[in-house]
């Protein structure tokens, strides 16, 4: 059964009233009036929009503006040096690229994918690895784009690179396989709290990344017999790591005890999807029961402890509303339709029209190192991302833009009994 709308009546016409109204506003914007080109912030986010727009509505209109979008930031970052992040550098405009193309009439790019490959071939050639491992900035990302890619041989080279690295970084514990957080790499708060490092269980920065990347990869027939392995060690750390009200953001010689707070970042719902994800791609039924018990936890999770403040795809109500339609679209459990729904409700109840971007604001820090409420476009935290989740809510086009965020789970095999 194919992906199906999972809002109706008054609640999918507030939703389709959203999107509009956000969209109305970045298509009134220069997209590179800040001149960033990246996935989580910049033009690259618009683009995905756009492009998925142009499949669910029709009309010449979404797709030129994908095709603008995708332009300018490709030439951006042809013109300025810019890291290999998936979310703020080159990657993340390689990916959106790549998933467009096939989506999008007329779009090509292809000689530009190439040189990202090489660039990024050459990038994973540095061992030891000394920089991130995560998806939002380290070797998990950069696979998100590889796997976009596959089954180009150039694709291949860069997963086997991007296996030895974590291979090499891996620490091998007693209940499992995991990856160390350098403290270098933390914000400075995170750092003056944990001198030492930690490990990470936050799907956006942490273990949970690597297990939905590696399950992916394992999925997808590439260097198996090396991912294979790594992929039962973290998932045994990471259940090992549970506490009975949820998982902590982080386990360390300052680890947190509390459970983290609900969203895709950190926090129960990425972590079921992470590992939902990983189970149907291996076939493992025992990793697929303890992943829908961690999403059922988290849908009985009331609002006002879940730690929840805006709207936006990485730890606000509407990527809530977004990863608990997953999980249902998934698994059929009704649970998690109802969570949904709600979540995705309370997202449109924080619309206020007439501010921010399409009556979003984001609750972030301002200029003066301030939390404030902000008017953020992007696609992570502000009000692309609201848009691409209420836009899946609505339509039966599959939101496989959620590839980014390692999210989307295939499909349960016809004759599997749960």
């Amino acid at each position: 059964m194919g992906w199906q709308a999972l809002l109706e009546g008054t609640l999918k016409d507030r939703a389709e009233q959203s999107v509009q109204a956000i969209v109305e506003t970045i298509t009134g914007s220069d997209p590179g009036a800040a001149g960033d080109p990246s996935l989580a912030g910049g033009t690259s986010g618009p683009a995905v929009l756009h492009g998925y727009l142009a499949q669910s509505q029709g009309g010449p209109d979404h797709a030129a503006l994908a095709h603008h979008q995708l332009h300018h930031a490709l030439t951006t970052v042809a013109d300025s040096p810019t890291s290999a992040s998936l979310y703020s550098g080159l990657t993340g405009v390689g990916w959106a690229l790549a998933h467009l193309r096939g989506r999008l009439p007329g779009l090509d790019g292809e000689d530009d994918l190439v040189e990202i490959d090489e660039v990024l071939l050459g990038h994973l050639d540095q061992a030891p690895w000394r920089e991130d491992y995560d998806l939002i900035s380290g070797l998990v990302g950069f696979g998100v784009y590889v796997l976009e890619r596959l089954p180009r041989p150039a694709a291949v080279a860069c997963l086997e690179r991007i296996l030895e690295r974590l291979a090499e970084t891996a620490e091998h514990r007693p209940e499992g396989i995991t990856w160390w957080t350098n403290p270098a790499w933390l914000p400075a708060e995170d750092r003056e709290q944990n001198p030492q490092g930690y490990y990470n269980l936050g799907l956006a920065h942490g273990v949970p990344g690597v297990i939905a990347l590696l399950g992916q990869v394992c999925g997808a027939g590439v260097a198996v017999a090396r991912a294979r392995p790594l992929l039962e060690g973290a998932v045994r750390w990471l259940l090992a790591q549970q506490r009975p009200e949820g998982y902590p953001h982080w386990v360390g010689p300052q680890g947190l005890d509390r459970p983290a707070r609900l969203a895709w970042c950190y926090g129960d719902p990425g972590i079921a999807a992470a590992l939902l994800g990983a189970a149907r791609c291996i076939d493992e039924p025992g990793w697929e029961r303890e992943a829908r018990a961690i999403a059922r936890r988290a849908a009985q999770r009331t609002a006002d402890k879940a730690g929840v403040v805006d709207a936006g795809l990485c730890h606000g109500a509407a990527g809530l509303g977004h990863l608990f339609n997953r999980l249902f679209q998934a698994t059929g459990d009704p649970q998690l339709g109802e969570a949904a729904r709600a979540w995705f409700e309370r997202a449109l109840q924080m619309r206020q029209p007439g501010r921010g971007v399409g009556g979003y604001e984001a609750w972030q820090i301002g200029d003066d190192g301030v939390l404030t409420w902000v008017a953020d476009p992007g696609l992570l935290t502000g009000a692309v991302g609201i848009a691409l989740a209420l836009l899946a809510a609505t339509t039966s086009v599959e939101p496989a833009w959620d590839r980014m965020l390692l999210v989307a789970i295939p499909p349960q095999r016809m004759n599997d009994e749960r």
